[in-house]
């Protein structure tokens, strides 16, 4: 990075599907940054959770607030000059440049200069399935394997946006690996 991200305050956002290992690569990146790490499952709303326990995808309606919350929470390690990594699956542009607004000197389409970074996390579908699958049975997510196809349609990503990706099919320390080299030369 051209400076000290510390000395600007940088949020790095893992983003991707359910079952992509967003929580661990996010978690494991934080403690080798020192830095605070942000699940941003925990800021779904109770109703938001049980709507997708019970399979039914969210409505930009239930995920806005939820994406407003999560830029807060950026914005306040931004303005504090601290770096952040947190999970989120900002699947769309449109969820994405919610969070980006947590950098007041964003300029919409200005990616490059925007404190708020994304990494993709990619594996195959059937990798992805199989841990939603072990995940749900063994009680550890409130996300169904049923609504991973929703996750799926919804995800998209401009090539203009420089988002970075992630191999999810990598052992834990090479996508960790992976991911500083790629915030190196972002």
């Amino acid at each position: 990075m051209a400076s000290n991200p510390k000395d600007r305050g940088l949020a790095i956002v893992i983003m991707g599907v359910s079952g992509s290992g967003k929580s661990t690569v996010a978690q494991m990146l934080a403690k080798s940054l020192g830095c605070m790490f942000v699940e941003a499952d925990d800021f779904h709303s109770r109703k938001n959770k049980e709507k997708m326990r019970n399979g039914v995808p969210l409505s930009d309606t239930d995920r806005f607030p939820w994406l407003e919350a999560l830029r807060d929470a950026i914005r306040k390690n931004i303005n504090d000059c601290e770096m952040v990594t947190l999970t989120c699956s900002a699947l769309q542009k449109k969820y994405r440049d919610i969070l980006r607004t947590a950098d007041q000197d964003y300029k919409p389409g200005n990616y490059t200069n925007c404190r708020v970074k994304f990494v993709c996390l990619e594996a195959p579908v059937e990798v992805i399935a199989d841990r939603m699958k072990r995940r749900s049975e063994e009680g550890m997510h409130f996300m169904p394997l049923s609504l991973l196809q929703s996750q799926l349609d919804l995800l998209q990503i401009d090539e203009a946006e420089g988002i970075a990706k992630a191999d999810a099919t990598m052992s834990l320390e090479a996508i960790v690996d992976r991911v500083l080299v790629l915030l190196r030369t972002a």
